[in-house]
């Protein structure tokens, strides 16, 4: 049974940072590219980062970009998105989410698996 638990979310101040976690476990972790979404409320979800299995190739949002590093740590099975210099407009419910794919960065939403999600409010 595949699951991936995030965590880290929370309240910040503008200009703050943070760091989510995701936590995969029922999968060779090496075999999925791993993706940070979210989804701000009245709007569609957005791909934020994706990371290869290796690790060695990301993937941003031009709003993100400069900002947010995503990382994983294939050893302990965890997706690591660090943001730094948050404003009030990245708000949102943040989920990690798991696909395979023969491509190292696939393009799009479609993934396998998907977390719970986790809420990320920055306040002004």
């Amino acid at each position: 049974q595949v699951q991936l638990v995030e965590s880290g979310g929370g309240l910040v101040q503008a200009g703050g940072s943070l760091r989510l976690s995701c936590a995969a476990s029922g999968v060779t972790f090496t075999n999925y590219v791993m993706g940070w979404f979210r989804q701000a409320r009245g709007k569609e979800r957005e791909r934020v980062a994706v990371i290869s299995g290796s690790g060695g190739s990301t993937y941003y949002a031009d709003s993100v970009k400069g900002r947010f590093t995503i990382a994983r740590d294939n050893a302990k099975n965890t997706v690591y998105l660090q943001m730094n210099s948050l404003n009030p407009e990245d708000t949102a419910v943040y989920y990690c989410a798991a696909r395979t794919s023969r491509l190292v960065i696939p393009s799009g939403n479609e993934y396998d698996y998907w977390g719970q999600g986790t809420q990320v409010t920055v306040s002004s």
